[in-house]
């Protein structure tokens, strides 16, 4: 760090200290924030993983019957919406519906409504689940961010400031003390001057 030994750079590093020294407990409790929501969204994400792992498995045990389901759905809408993280926005699904195409239940087996649920649900499931990945690689970055401005307004940036008044103070003292000894020996030598000449 590059600083001048005067009063205008002192005053100019103790200000930039203040500003660190306030932001660091806002930055810190960011960090806290954004880890235990990572933490949180990651027990969500393998909720829904799990859910997901099992309606397909439960799915793909009549895989044959899978064959003859007409093709009746299509999303009709998805409505995704940002929630606020310790200033950080990641998307969350809120609602997902689904347009059916018309079908006769009669001329059509008597699995494809239960069947159309399950792709409904799989289909949810499958989208909440990259929104919720999507959320926690924003939080992550966040956070990796977040951390490595803690650690360097903690271990470097507040050290070296404190470091470098310390130094402008010492120096300012020793210039002080220096110009004070220069006037008493000055005042010495006028005093012993007029003396001897009287």
């Amino acid at each position: 760090m590059k600083f001048q030994y005067n009063k205008t750079s002192m005053q100019r590093m103790e200000r930039d200290l203040r500003v660190r020294l306030r932001a660091l407990p806002a930055l810190q409790a960011k960090e806290t924030a954004l880890r235990l929501e990572i933490k949180k969204l990651s027990g969500e994400l393998k909720t829904v993983e799990y859910e997901e792992r099992k309606l397909k498995t439960r799915a793909f045990e009549f895989a044959e019957l899978w064959l003859e389901y007409p093709d009746l759905l299509r999303i009709q809408e998805t409505d995704i919406s940002f929630r606020n993280v310790a200033g950080v926005k990641i998307p969350v699904l809120q609602s997902l519906s689904f347009a059916v195409r018309e079908y006769s239940l009669y001329a059509n087996r008597a699995w494809i409504p239960g069947g159309s649920e399950i792709l409904k649900r799989l289909t949810a499931l499958a989208m909440e689940g990259d929104l919720l990945r999507r959320g926690l690689d924003i939080l992550r970055e966040t956070r990796k961010k977040t951390t490595q401005k803690v650690n360097l307004y903690e271990k470097v940036q507040i050290p070296s400031y404190r470091e470098a008044i310390r130094k402008i103070k010492r120096y300012l003292e020793d210039e002080e003390n220096l110009s004070r000894s220069a006037q008493k020996i000055v005042k010495k030598r006028v005093a012993s001057v007029r003396g001897d000449s009287t």
